[in-house]
């Protein structure tokens, strides 16, 4: 960035940093001390004077900062930090690019007595454009001597960026903030530093759950009260994010950064070392943007938005460069971290945003999904897309997850997976521990339970776990599950640690749920009994998974409405052992196959299909996938997949009719290679699997009459919303006319696809629904935007009166143009679609992506 005319002053805590880290390299023939490993030292910048640093390489001005002394003694009493640095993978896909980052902390020294020694701020300018303060909590909140002009005097008005990892409200420096500058002031607290604060705000489960409870807290916790009153408030969430607070003083809106294919916290790993200063490098990128913001006179909210962005690019690229291959040799920071050069590590065009939802219902708060409102897309064409080109395209700036072979999209399924990740992580670490670690896993025959977890455990330690299986409804007696412990307790004995599905554990032996009562012991207490003896068990990790039960509420029936029948359930449940079996698990996740669960709230379903089928095809017909990574399958034959209400056996459904399909030497999987009527009907209703499958056909036949019929509906209305001819009977019409009509009786189809509906040819003639006044509405845009521009290919031409011969029409202006009485007319011609298609035997078919919340409204 060139050097620009905003003047900067940068101050804080001061910290320097002593490095030591050794070499292994040996001189042997030099002297004796020069034979063994070398330890080197060197002094670095911490706090304030790195953030300073940071912040003159970001953005070519002449920063104002307190400096060390040129002689470099340092002065008495100022707070050091040691640590020690090791070479690390640069990233985890380069395991032999090796950097420095720190490997440990080992801990600070600072005065006998008293707070640490600041610094002043060189040639302090009071007129400063933008100050930016490095609050660590160690003595210069309290200290006003050492704050800049800027700050101290209550007449001046520079923006302020204030950093800090511990708020508080009662500090002097924010107290003047707060009565002074807080209209100009940006706050930025690390997400972790919020948590430990007691700002309960979840971490790496997904970013919808994140993003939705960090508004639950600013709106609720008294903590943040007084946060909430700063004008802009940023979180970053570690190298993958961030969330955006701000407040007007009238209204307040959050805004959620993230990585798509990233959580908070799934790059930065132990393996790979650690770094300080990440929060300094964020603060440094965001800098940049503001200054530029300042000298092009942005909108201070939109140099904030491009700053997070840069911010984030800037930690990651600080973090992964970290002190350099070669200490001696690197400069540290890296002016690198601040230019863009080919193969970066991140992009900021990589970085999505989008609104959190600002509400206390829980429902809106649970059915909120970025896939929904980062798509202006239907679900239905995002799932086409999937199957066609693939997750990594069609899903680029969506949210998913991975692990190993497994890939989902859904909130729920993200959130379920890692919790039991991180419940297996944890597990392993703790070397101490020796009981099972016990998870349920609850789904549908052929949901693919085993399948998601056996995915998520071999992504964590495939060397070290290893898998067995077990179907409980396939035991016959007790001693045949004494055999299966001692297979667990023998493949732990040799290192391993087990992990142990247990199918079907809540099927009946000996009565409802008898099972459970023989896993208490081995859960609790990792023993397990062989008539007298008792056995150890050694570390495994137990994973139950439900025959019977497809969801963990189901099983523990709070799905039940009818008190007298709940009640009974749990007597029942309760002398089973059940609710001792439950409190014994430290996790669950309900996996949810292709098939709906829920009308009203599951509507992405026909994602989770989507890719299923793209994983079958890259499994099982890879010949099928060119070398752009296109599928090629016919549009019918993947629109019947997709749409098909319900596969039978679920995703096993799904495997059969790609199986039973001849494509073993088809070049596009055409609706010839399909099975016969009577194979598709074990796995699906083949009577509507084969009407998704014509549906071009079945519309295309129909258009005439549903074109006549549109056009008597039209004759019902007033005259005044008819121009001239169309009040004339269908055979009296001009072609021309006519030809309107069935384009837009063509165009229905996409049109309702606009508000995630769908046409669907049916057996008899079904119910008409019925509009929201917001459907209504984006329904006749879309229909004006559409036979507007028809018009105007056509030669028409926008005038104040209406002439079919001279091809002039009033109403060819914008939709927002438009007075309301004309926008009117034109909803009220939309709402005769659903009553023409049922005439035709075409249901309207409810696949929203609106949130519960909102269809309830």
């Amino acid at each position: 960035m060139k050097e620009t005319k905003v003047h900067i002053v940068v101050t804080g805590d001061i910290v320097v940093n002593d490095h030591q880290w050794q070499s292994n390299q040996k001189n042997t023939a030099g002297l004796n001390w020069q034979r063994f490993p070398q330890l080197s030292r060197t002094i670095t910048s911490g706090a304030a004077l790195l953030l300073a640093k940071l912040v003159a390489l970001s953005t070519g001005a002449d920063v104002h900062s307190p400096a060390l002394p040129a002689t470099g003694q340092l002065p008495a009493g100022i707070l050091r930090s040691t640590l020690e640095l090791a070479p690390f993978p640069r990233t985890m896909d380069k395991p032999d690019s090796k950097v420095y980052r720190v490997s440990e902390f080992l801990g600070f020294s600072g005065p006998a007595s008293g707070t640490p020694t600041l610094l002043p701020v060189i040639n302090d300018n009071i007129n400063a454009d933008l100050v930016i303060i490095d609050d660590n909590n160690d003595g210069f909140n309290s200290r006003e001597e050492f704050w800049p002009l800027a700050v101290q005097s209550p007449d001046t008005s520079p923006l302020i960026i204030y950093k800090t990892n511990n708020p508080s409200k009662s500090n002097a420096l924010w107290r003047q903030i707060e009565r002074h500058h807080l209209a100009n002031t940006i706050v930025i607290i690390y997400g972790d530093d919020l948590r430990a604060q007691g700002v309960n705000i979840s971490k790496g489960l997904s970013w919808e759950k994140t993003a939705l409870e960090f508004v639950w807290q600013i709106n609720n916790n008294p903590i943040l009260t007084y946060l909430a009153k700063a004008r802009h408030f940023i979180i970053p969430l570690e190298l993958e994010g961030a969330i955006y607070y701000q407040n007007d003083g009238e209204s307040t809106e959050s805004r959620l950064f993230f990585l798509p294919n990233e959580i908070e916290g799934s790059l930065q790993k132990e393996s790979l070392g650690r770094m300080y200063g990440l929060s300094s490098s964020f603060v440094a990128g965001l800098a940049r943007s503001i200054v530029a913001g300042l000298n092009n006179r942005d909108n201070i909210s939109k140099s904030i938005c491009e700053g997070i962005r840069e911010g984030i690019v800037a930690v990651q690229k600080y973090y992964f460069d970290g002190f350099g291959a070669n200490i001696a040799a690197s400069d540290f920071p890296s002016p690198g971290i601040f230019t863009e050069n080919e193969n970066e590590v991140i992009y900021k065009e990589q970085i999505q945003d989008v609104p959190i939802r600002n509400s206390n219902n829980p429902n809106c708060r649970a059915c909120w999904y970025i896939i929904k409102d980062k798509s202006s897309a239907s679900l239905s064409d995002i799932a086409y897309d999937i199957v066609k080109n693939g997750e990594k395209i069609a899903l680029k700036f969506i949210p998913t997850a991975k692990f190993g072979n497994l890939i989902t999209v859904d909130r729920a399924e993200i959130e379920g997976y890692r919790s039991i990740k991180n419940l297996i992580l944890e597990y392993i670490s703790a070397k101490t521990v020796v009981r099972p670690l016990s998870i349920a896993v609850f789904g549908t025959p052929g949901s693919g339970k085993s399948f998601g977890v056996t995915e998520v455990a071999s992504s964590i330690a495939p060397r070290l776990i290893q898998k067995l299986n077990f179907n409980l409804s396939q035991l016959q007696s007790l001693p045949d599950l004494i055999a299966a412990f001692h297979r667990v307790r023998d493949l732990s004995l040799e290192g391993k640690i087990p992990l142990v599905f247990f199918d079907e554990f809540d099927s009946a032996f000996n009565g409802n749920l008898g099972w459970l009562k023989y896993f208490l012991a081995p859960m609790q207490d990792g023993v397990f009994r062989e008539g007298d003896t008792l056995h150890p068990l050694g570390r495994a990790i137990f994973v139950f998974a439900g025959g019977t039960s497809s969801t963990y509420t189901e099983f523990c029936g709070e799905t039940i409405q009818d008190e007298t029948e709940y009640k009974q359930f749990y007597r029942q449940f309760q002398n089973a052992k059940g609710p001792d079996f439950v409190s014994r698990l430290r996790g669950y996740v309900n996996i949810l196959g292709p098939n709906q669960t829920d009308e009203q709230r599951d509507h992405l379903f026909i994602i989770r299909r989507a890719m299923l089928l793209r994983a079958l095809l890259e499994r099982k017909t890879l010949h099928l996938i060119n070398e752009q990574g296109q599928a090629q399958i016919d549009d019918g034959v993947l629109r019947a997949l997709l749409k098909v209400p319900r596969y039978k056996h679920e995703s096993r459904s799904m495997e059969a009719i790609l199986e039973m399909s001849r494509l073993a030497n088809a070049k596009k999987w055409e609706q010839s290679h399909l099975p016969s009527l009577e194979q598709l009907r074990l796995h699906v209703d083949e009577e509507q699997f084969t009407r998704h499958l014509m549906h071009d056909a079945f519309f295309s036949e129909r258009i005439e009459q549903l074109a006549m019929n549109l056009h008597e509906k039209y004759l019902l209305l007033p005259k005044d919303s008819q121009q001239g001819h169309c009040a004339e009977p269908w055979d009296q019409l001009p072609e021309e006319r006519k030809n309107a009509v069935r384009n837009l009786i063509k165009h229905i189809p996409s049109a309702l696809r606009k508000i995630n509906y769908d046409v669907v040819s049916v057996t008899e003639k079904p119910e008409p629904i019925q509009f929201t006044d917001n459907e209504l509405r984006l329904l006749a845009e879309y229909e004006h935007k559409r036979w507007s521009l028809e018009k105007k290919e056509t030669g028409w031409k926008q005038c104040d009166l209406y002439n079919v011969h001279k091809k002039l029409h009033p109403l060819l202006v914008p939709w927002d143009s438009l007075d309301a009485d004309s926008q009117n007319k034109i909803m009220e011609r939309v709402t005769y679609w659903p009553a023409i298609l049922a005439e035709s035997n075409f249901a309207i078919d409810r696949l929203k992506s609106l949130c519960y919340c909102e269809t309830q409204a």
